[in-house]
């Protein structure tokens, strides 16, 4: 746009050159043509003046521009100059970075390569000596000594190496069964050819006279085998003191109805047990088998609740186990009950694996923080193919949410040294110790008991009893075998 001082001396030049051929015209004399010519030419004048004077200082003021803009522009160089100077020097400083830690990776690595060659070689070393040890088992073993009365809170809280780990000495001669389950240990003698009524009327009589008894077995840490939970394996006794395993009388008991009796009293031991373990660890827990019918029963269920609701405080150390069947096959009015447990606090944990397709979302949506899982079945080269995921990724995928794998029914070191590259936290087995028997009343507090009371407690078991001048003071020493002694060597 036209900036209005050029319009006002466009108007003072027209102006100027009309008065020049006005005055020429009239005080002159000269004619109106001369006049008018005179003015063009004056005008004209005027233009051309006023052009080369604006174009002179235009040129002096676009060169003050161009030297302020070359100005600007050598600092602004300085300035990229210095710019990738300093990008230069972090660059170097970010490359010697990454080479120091690239270095200090490596080493690292190295150690830990190293560590897990040694780990494997004690492994390896471990399970020779087993081997060994195991051989010189077949020869006639000396009569076992005592051992500690589980129950109370010193023996079961101490390290499970200090103990025997030989299996409690009833009359059993395998000392691994073909097919160990976590509920059917060594020291449990069979049936004795009993028929089903004989069985039932047996197991009514165990029931009525309270002769139902809690075999404890430990969950470890892997690799550190500390002692971190217990599991309630149940045994009843029969007129004659003789062991039941669960398995033989569990399919009677559900058909029968006793076996919500039976829960609520294995129940009422877990929480005991539970109480004077927490005396010594508070990070001790204990888990508590659970029947399907007993969650399914309204009036034996309803019982269970008020009991644990009671006992609400011990929720986070008590966990309820059940079969992977009956989470598959849960009816509407099981998980209500589940969710009703799972609202006051209680956690729960699935055995008796018997495939890996598991939904560990939906499992930790219900309350789930456990799935305990055969290491045969986790071993096993067929699940691979057969399973979702590959048995090596399943720690992980259930440690999302927030549910630990355990690997029971461990028998071997080799099947530990696996295990590990299975990222397994937890092990249970009889490599680690089998399930020892626990006595609800009349236990001594400590391991030195009189002899009299050492005789009661090995009574149950047919275990040899101390010599007779054995004290409270000073209690027979015991051996140590099997990887126990392997342990303390180390």
């Amino acid at each position: 746009m036209i900036r209005i001082s050029t319009i006002f001396i466009a108007i003072c030049m027209v102006l100027v050159a009309a008065s020049l051929g006005l005055v020429l015209y009239s005080v002159a004399g000269i004619s109106g043509t001369e006049s008018a010519i005179v003015a063009l030419t004056a005008l004209t004048f005027l233009i051309l003046y006023n052009a080369v004077s604006m174009r002179l200082r235009d040129r002096s003021d676009v060169g003050g521009q161009i030297a302020d803009l070359s100005r600007g522009t050598a600092d602004l160089a300085r300035q990229v100059a210095e710019f990738g100077r300093r990008l230069a020097a972090v660059e170097s400083r970010i490359a010697a970075s990454n080479s120091t830690n690239s270095d200090r990776i490596q080493s690292v690595i190295g150690e830990i390569n190293e560590l897990g060659g040694l780990v494997r070689q004690l492994a390896t070393t471990v399970a020779a000596h087993e081997d060994l040890l195991a051989g010189h088992a077949s020869a006639p073993a000396p009569a076992p000594v005592s051992r500690p009365e589980p129950e109370t809170p010193i023996d079961l809280a101490a390290p499970f190496e200090e103990k025997p780990l030989a299996p409690p000495p009833l009359p059993q001669p395998p000392l691994r069964p073909a097919s160990p389950t976590v509920q059917a240990a060594p020291p449990v003698q069979t049936a004795n050819g009993r028929n089903q009524t004989q069985l039932l009327a047996t197991l009514r009589n165990a029931v009525d006279e309270n002769r139902i008894d809690i075999f404890l077995q430990p969950m470890v840490t892997l690799p550190q085998r500390k002692v971190r939970f217990y599991e309630a394996v149940t045994r009843l006794r029969d007129e004659r003191d003789q062991l039941i395993a669960a398995e033989e009388f569990i399919s009677i008991a559900e058909a029968s109805g006793l076996i919500g009796r039976i829960d609520n009293m294995v129940m009422l031991r877990c929480v005991q047990v539970l109480r004077r373990l927490m005396v010594r660890n508070k990070d001790v827990g204990v888990f508590c088998n659970v029947a399907a019918s007993t969650l399914g029963n309204s009036t034996t269920f309803a019982q269970c609740l008020d009991f644990l609701e009671a006992n609400r405080a011990l929720a986070p150390s008590l966990v309820l186990e059940f079969k992977q069947s009956t989470f598959r096959n849960l009816g509407p009015a099981e998980t209500e009950n589940l969710a009703a447990l799972a609202q006051r606090g209680f956690r729960f944990s699935i055995d008796h694996v018997t495939d890996l397709r598991i939904e560990p979302r939906e499992l930790a949506d219900r309350g789930v923080r456990f799935i305990k899982v055969p290491a045969a079945l986790l071993l096993d080269p067929k699940q691979a193919s057969t399973s979702d995921i590959h048995p090596s990724d399943l720690s992980d995928l259930l440690g999302r949410f927030g549910i630990d794998l355990i690997a029971e029914r461990i028998e071997g070191e080799r099947a530990v040294v696996d295990l590990l590259d299975y990222d397994v936290r937890f092990g249970q087995g009889f490599l680690f110790a089998p399930p020892r028997p626990l006595r609800p009343e009349g236990a001594s507090a400590t391991g030195g008991a009189s002899p009299n009371q050492a005789q009661d407690i090995q009574g149950s078991n047919g275990s040899a009893t101390p010599s007779s001048g054995a004290t409270s003071s000073a209690p027979p020493p015991q051996r140590i075998t099997g990887n126990a002694a392997l342990a303390r060597r180390i």
